[in-house]
């Protein structure tokens, strides 16, 4: 990504030095209709008022009324001009302030010298105007407007505007119009580091070569003509030479004087005085080591270029670096550049392992892990690093340091670590360096650009960023002289960028806070076009700028006893921030916002320079956009005017983040806001929610208080529900978000929660996670809302490799191809496409590529959050999916337990469910994905997945949400009577703070339930029906202790109006099959005492929109309140309820047929095995049922003993089938073995017992050459799937049972060994 910006003609500027580089207050509280139109990059700010005057059609400045104006320098002089006075500025001035209102108009003149205005601040208001230029006359010169001025000067801040600004008020007008230019384009061709090949001069030295050296150019060649050192430290002898070289040199060379090592301890006055008379500001001061620079043309003190530091000493390097363009008399460009520097070289030590945590407070001294491993630690590291033993990262901060006092402690939410893994980054001693160079074709490099930029002009500035997860860096290049050159082409010289602070009207630059900046919710109906914003770092002036560390630390605005949160309340700087998203970003761009744990990264990467690369998103169109890793939105009409489906376009971007967006319509309410900020390279040790874009929270718009502690504008918690006129009681209006892209994040690419936002033709890549869609939470804000994605594109691993930096923590293995690249977190990081997150979303025609799972990595194209409390709606569902260089194996993965799962035992992971519509997913038309132990949803003739952990189902399905009032603390089993062995345990969504805890499972409809619960039962308890339809209904038997009594109501309570109203009540009956029965206002329920169990039949009984979790008239509820014995036990009836009321296993909705042949889209395809070996009773009568059946043909077994079948594990064809019957089994089986030896590697074995064979014995042994346990026990019945090969595949399946063993699954063709991590 470049942005251009011109040291010559055509620039308009303005320069606040304050924390947020574009900052937008609408005069909105003063009811005033302001338009920013952004003019070829150069800020026009109109009040659209009655008293606006008209643009004028000829240049402003010539205009005869205008009085020449020309204040001098006074800071004091406060400027007001008013009562028509017409003044034309033609020279730089300084002034304390400057008022224009009441008809008053300043003009700038636009000729050939720099005018530079410089003041506090300047308020244009009530009928002033300010102009430099006009839309049909532009303005050619140079004009800058400084803002000067300090916080701590006791200035009094205007009670609207602040300290420094530029004010436009009502019926204020102020236009700046530069000459037209683009601002910013993308790369087309990767820009490779620079480096002395060929050509130009190069001159590098370190020890041994002390003192002042000096070099002697030729202007016009661009060749050294002398060189020499002077050891100003050895004699003073030296320092007189040197004055007598510099004396000798004729007018008009180029000088190029650097300090190597050390220069000053014997340089006297002469040699001071005769540097600062050819323009050294700095060399009359040298000090003891101080790298020192500078570059300029004798008899010329004016070109003189200048850099100088003190030196650090051990703690650390110190550069002094200079650059100055010339033109040789042929009219080629050359760069001389000189840097004088102390460097100090830094590595990690190794990884210790630190188990032995003393609970100490201050934090943990340094000293005692380094007598635990003497030698190996320094003395004073310059960074941290911690993580769990499993390898995730965790936080760090050094506490104290003082000598051997050097402090750290390490947290993992936010607690104490007590067992890690932990190095450091030690500095080796610091050394010397000087270099010289001349650039002449290496250092300028012809740009291939994918704009016409014919519009820059040699000598125009241009920044470029950077890509890649670790690195923070960027580039600035001068445009030279290129003759050669076609419009899209630019020729180049540049240097590396440190520290440079720049805001050039639409580009916000290397800003502290947020960059783009709509401050509190007023702002609205602003565009913002075509603007840049680079380098965003946190700043100070806000909760949301400020990092971790800011925010324990500045508090001033809080109220007394305030506790700061910095997970909640700040951490949130972006590049966009969006206060009201009433406001319109086109065509923008970001590249660079980085948090504070980026900065630590800088330390490791030290003296590294990584490539600027172009990315590869597919094979079939190489990629030509530079990209920096960063935010941005922009507009491509590329796909329309092709007519090409934007989910089969290649990714046309490479950058960490890039966010395209048309247009966003009727977003929220006041005080709302959209946060857009990046991943980063360390974000996950302070924030792993950090997205490229996000939608979500909102804002505090009220002081701090007693009752809310927290400053002005912390972060809070909010949704966001798009309506008609932002009025909850009208319509839904979607927001939709066209042309997103956003490209590797280290954790999301984007998190969008609330209510009906909508993605069209998007693309995501090399994101940690790419996408979560989440609805308003437990309930929806805007109930019958949904979120939905189409016509997208998700790419898991792009072409773009990344570039490998010193810290490798984030460079590992990559999927496709096994080779080296830049990975989101850690290596073993899952990363995942979209997850599905609460609910419900519409996933539909969308592609997926490069998606590939390592053995120790868990990638996939979908799958669910990680470590989910929440519930997930059973309507999430996924239509016209494709997928591209992803195995079938990695398109899903519901989770298992492990690093970054944990247990796998929180209630979101254990419920998660979609509904694959079109089998485009599954293969399985119309089926339901569920995780595999979930059987409140599982039928009998559900058919596993074991690469993805889940199962494939068909049914019927909605949510319960059971809420247990008083107790916050329970653990609730719920279990459905058709799978008593199977319960599913339940630890409630809410923290354990609540007066309250909240349930919320995914049921099938029409069964029966038992609930129970590891204490005594909730006195007070409310079932919820959610994505209940009318008629829909369950039947619940809920565990009370003996001697309860009850008092049932069911009601229906309307959220949006906050109202409730009562629908009847439960009367008690003697009978079961009275509860079957219910009439208008009367239902039944049975309390069975001996079992324990209060039964009730909970039916729907209004209609409900598609999408709404409740019906159209509120959410139906049934409240129970019991009356509970004192000192009662456990509400745990499992005991009592079954196999009483146990009910048999139906599938009421049968499983579709598998998609075949020409209906599949991709080359590996699910191979579906069933097999079942059973014995069945009829009366006196036993029968022994055994079959194995692949793909829908059916291998019956004939006889007892042992049925085998061989597939071809590439094809997925049937080779042979046989059995061995019990006599073979029985001794030494040779013809077992003799077959088992014959079968080819890659092979799949199906085996299905019959009758009763023979379970031990030497013929076992041939289960465990084919992936089974080493030791199996065989009980009477057997079904196995097997693999003989080289490794053992996730879906090898051994089943034995007593009376019956089943084994429905699929397995993925062709068999492919997945590679290690």
């Amino acid at each position: 990504m470049l942005h251009s910006r011109s040291p010559r003609r055509g620039t308009v500027s303005g320069i606040n030095r304050r924390e947020h580089a574009v900052g937008l207050r609408a005069a909105g509280r003063h009811h005033v209709s302001l338009k920013v139109v952004l003019a070829m990059g150069w800020l026009l700010l109109v009040d659209f008022s009655a008293a606006t005057s008209a643009v004028a059609a000829e240049c402003p400045d010539q205009n005869p009324e205008l009085q020449p104006w020309t204040p001098g320098h006074d800071r004091d002089h406060q400027v007001h001009i008013g009562q028509g006075r017409s003044l034309l500025l033609t020279s730089s001035a300084t002034v304390h302030s400057i008022t224009i209102s009441q008809g008053g108009k300043l003009v700038i003149k636009d000729h050939h010298e720099h005018i530079v205005l410089r003041a506090r601040h300047i308020l244009i208001d009530y009928g002033g105007e300010l102009h430099a230029g006009s839309a049909l006359c532009p303005f050619e010169g140079n004009f800058s407007i400084v803002l000067y001025g300090r916080a701590d000067e006791g200035i009094q801040p205007d009670p609207y505007y602040g300290l420094k600004y530029i004010g436009v008020g009502r019926g204020g007008t102020l236009e700046l119009h530069g000459q037209k230019k683009l601002s910013w384009t993308f790369l087309n061709k990767t820009l490779r580091p620079g480096g002395m090949q060929e050509g130009g001069y190069f001159f590098e030295r370190s020890w041994g070569h002390r003192g002042v050296i000096v070099h002697v150019i030729d202007p016009k060649s661009g060749t050294v003509v002398h060189s020499d050192r002077f050891d100003t430290y050895r004699t003073k002898k030296e320092s007189e030479r040197l004055v007598q070289y510099l004396n000798a040199v004729p007018d008009g060379r180029i000088l190029s004087v650097a300090v190597n090592d050390e220069g000053s301890r014997n340089l006297d006055d002469t040699a001071r005085k005769a540097m600062t008379k050819l323009g050294s500001k700095h060399f009359l001061h040298l000090g003891f080591r101080h790298p020192w620079s500078f570059i300029t043309v004798k008899g010329n003190p004016s070109s003189s270029v200048e850099d100088h530091i003190e030196y650090h000493g051990h703690r650390g390097s110190a550069a002094a670096r200079v650059f100055k363009l010339f033109q040789t008399e042929h009219g080629e460009h050359f760069n001389v550049s000189s840097t004088s520097e102390w460097v100090q070289d830094v590595e990690w030590t190794e990884w210790f392992n630190h188990d032995k945590v003393p609970q100490s407070k201050g934090g943990e001294k340094i000293s005692d892990l380094r007598a635990a491993y003497p030698g190996k630690i320094c003395n004073r590291p310059i960074d941290i690093q911690a993580t769990t033993m499993d390898g995730v990262a965790l936080n760090t901060e050094v506490v104290y340091k003082n000598g051997q006092d050097y402090r750290f402690a390490c947290y993992t939410r936010g607690r104490a670590c007590r067992s890690y893994r932990v190095r450091f980054l030690c500095g080796k001693p610091v050394r010397p360096k000087l270099t010289v160079s001349i650039d002449t074709n290496v250092n300028s490099t012809i740009l291939s650009l994918a704009d016409n930029v014919q519009s820059w002009r040699p000598g125009d500035t241009l920044v470029v960023a950077s890509t890649d997860y670790s690195m923070y860096q960027a580039e600035e290049f001068q445009v030279l002289t290129c003759k050669a050159c076609s419009s899209t082409q630019v020729r180049v010289a540049g240097r590396h960028l440190t520290s440079a602070q720049a805001i050039k009207d639409v580009v916000g630059y290397n800003s502290l806070g947020h960059c783009f900046f709509t401050e509190d919710g007023p702002e609205e109906r602003n565009t913002f076009d075509h603007c840049l914003g680079l380098l965003v770092k946190s700043g100070t002036l806000l909760p949301s700028d400020r990092d971790s560390r800011m925010c324990k630390v500045i508090t001033e605005d809080s109220y007394p006893g305030y506790i700061p949160k910095p997970r909640q309340d700040c951490n949130a700087v972006s590049t966009f921030w969006m206060a009201n998203p009433n406001n319109n970003l086109i065509n923008c761009a970001a590249a660079g916002s980085e948090m504070i744990s980026a900065w630590k990264k800088l330390l490791s990467s030290h003296g590294s320079r990584a490539a600027f690369q172009a990315l590869q998103v597919t094979d079939r169109s190489p990629q030509v956009f530079f990209w920096g890793p960063a935010l941005s939105f922009t507009a491509s009409t590329q796909a329309k005017e092709q007519g090409v489906p934007s989910h089969q376009l290649p990714l046309l971007v490479d950058a960490r983040l890039d966010i395209r967006i048309d247009f966003v319509i009727h977003f929220g309410q006041l005080g709302w806001y959209v946060k857009m900020a990046v991943g980063n390279s360390g974000s996950h040790c302070i924030l792993s929610s950090q997205a490229g874009m996000i939608i979500d929270n909102g804002v505090k718009t009220t002081e701090a208080s007693a009752k809310d502690k927290r400053p002005f504008l912390s972060i809070i918690s909010a949704r966001y529900s798009p309506h008609q006129d932002a009025d909850p009681l009208k319509p839904r209006e979607p927001a939709i978000i066209r042309h997103f892209t956003a490209y590797k994040n280290q954790d999301h690419g984007a998190w969008l929660r609330g209510g009906d936002v909508w993605l069209d033709s998007c693309r995501f890549a090399d994101n940690g996670i790419g996408l979560t869609l989440a609805s308003g939470g437990t309930f929806p804000y805007d109930d019958g809302s949904k979120q939905e994605i189409k016509n997208s594109l998700f790419v898991g691993e792009s072409g773009n490799v990344g570039t490998e930096m010193m810290d490798n923590r984030i460079w590992g293995p990559g999927g496709l191809d096994h080779s080296g690249r830049t990975l989101p977190i850690g290596q073993n990081f899952p990363i995942r496409g979209i997850q599905f997150y609460d609910g419900p979303i519409n996933i539909q025609n969308c592609t997926f590529r490069k998606f590939v799972a390592l053995e120790g990595r868990h990638t996939s194209a979908l799958a669910f959050r990680l470590n989910n409390a929440w519930q997930s709606c059973p309507h999430n569902n996924v239509t016209n999916i494709a997928f591209e260089d992803v195995p079938i194996t990695s398109r899903v993965f519901f989770g298992e337990p492990g690093p970054w799962f944990n247990q796998l035992d929180m209630d979101g992971d254990k419920t998660s469910v979609f509904h694959d519509v079109d089998g485009s997913v599954s293969e399985y038309p119309g089926s339901y994905l569920t995780k595999d132990d979930n059987w409140l949803v599982r039928h009998p003739d559900c058919i596993n997945v074991p690469d993805w952990r889940g199962a494939i189902c068909s049914g019927r399905y909605a949510q319960m949400y059971i809420q247990a009032y008083k107790s916050s603390n329970l653990r609730m089993k719920i279990i459905k009577n058709d799978f008593p062995s199977h319960p599913l345990y339940l630890e409630g969504a809410l923290t354990r703070s609540t007066h309250y805890q909240q349930y919320q499972p995914v049921i099938t409809l029409q069964k029966g339930y038992t609930i129970h619960w590891d204490q005594t039962a909730p006195a007070e308890l409310a079932i919820w029906l959610i994505n209940f339809n009318k008629g829909d209904w369950i039947r619940v038997g809920l565990c009370y202790p003996r001697g309860t009594t009850f008092s049932i109501l069911s009601d229906v309570h309307n959220r949006l109006l906050k109202q409730t109203s009562k629908t009847g009540t439960f009367v008690r009956t003697l009978q079961m099959d009275k509860v079957e029965q219910s009439y208008p206002g009367r239902s039944h329920y049975y309390w069975d005492e001996d079992s324990g169990l209060l039964f009730l039949k909970l039916k729907a009984q209004n209609e409900r929109e598609k999408f709404a979790f409740c019906s159209m008239k509120g959410c139906e509820r049934i409240k129970i309140k019991a009356l509970i014995p004192r000192n009662a036990g456990i509400s745990d009836c499992t005991a009592t309820a079954y196999p009483r009321f146990t009910e048999r296993a139906v599938v009421d909705v049968p499983m579709p047929k598998k998609l075949v042949g020409t209906q599949l889209k991709t080359k590996d395809h699910f191979l579906e095995v069933k097999m079942e070996s059973s014995r069945q009773h009829y009366f006196h009568l036993r029968n022994d049922l055994a079959y194995i059946e692949v793909d829908g043909r059916k291998y019956p077994c004939s006889e007892d003993g042992i049925q085998v079948v061989v597939i071809d594990g590439n094809r997925g064809h049937v080779v042979s089938h046989g059995s061995f019957r019990n006599a073979i089994l029985q001794g030494i089986p040779w013809q077992l073995f003799n077959y088992v030896a014959a079968i080819p590697d890659n092979s799949i074995i199906l085996m299905a017992s019959k009758g009763r064979y023979v379970t031990r014995g030497p013929w076992t042994k041939v289960l465990e050459k084919l992936g089974a346990d080493k030791g199996l026990k065989l009980k009477e019945k057997m079904v196995f799937v097997g693999f003989k090969g080289s490794f053992r595949p996730t879906w090898v399946t051994l089943e034995t049972e007593e009376h019956k063993a089943k084994i429905f699954q699929v397995v993925p063709i062709p068999v492919v060994r997945k590679k290690k991590l």
